[in-house]
């Protein structure tokens, strides 16, 4: 079912994610919900890779990932590792419609543990874009929205940015 994406000043989009417990709570269907509004996002904007279960107003640590080759649900995702290189990169939110880019500054590499559905664990190193969006994605599990990693406070209009500054 596609659900309605929370937008910038709503008070939940602020608030930490609970652990799934896996074992004891049908996670289906949230996945699912994610999955479809994520689709239906990406289809309209023309752009997005990711999407975090409190964006469609659930407070659980579930995002969805579709990029690069690496398309899946991600439970209880957490960041083991990072390296000390960083770079900045111009970001947006489904959140804030895609109408706006904060300039913010990201690892370049991360490991990420997670589970799927099934309960087993798995590990990811990411580098890059995707190493990016799964700290985005992540943020968005503790309260934490790309506008509070601007850098310097830069910021631009997305009919502003070119494709190159991605």
């Amino acid at each position: 079912m596609i659900r309605p994406i929370l937008q910038l000043g709503n008070p939940t989009l602020r608030k930490k994610s609970l652990p799934v417990n896996i074992q004891n709570e049908d996670i289906k269907n949230i996945i699912t919900d994610l999955t479809d509004t994520f689709h239906e996002a990406q289809r309209k904007f023309k752009y997005g890779s990711g999407i975090a279960a409190p964006q469609i107003n659930v407070l659980k640590r579930i995002i969805f990932i579709d990029m690069s080759g690496f398309k899946s649900e991600l439970i209880n995702p957490r960041i083991l590792k990072t390296s000390n290189k960083t770079f900045e990169v111009w970001d947006s939110c489904f959140s804030f419609n895609v109408s706006f880019f904060v300039l913010v500054d990201r690892y370049y590499s991360i490991e990420v543990e997670y589970f799927d559905q099934k309960g087993e664990r798995h590990t990811i190193k990411a580098e890059d874009k995707l190493s990016e969006l799964l700290q985005h994605e992540i943020d968005h599990l503790d309260g934490i929205l790309a506008i509070d990693r601007m850098d310097d406070k830069k910021i631009m209009m997305s009919s502003e940015l070119s494709s190159n500054d991605f």
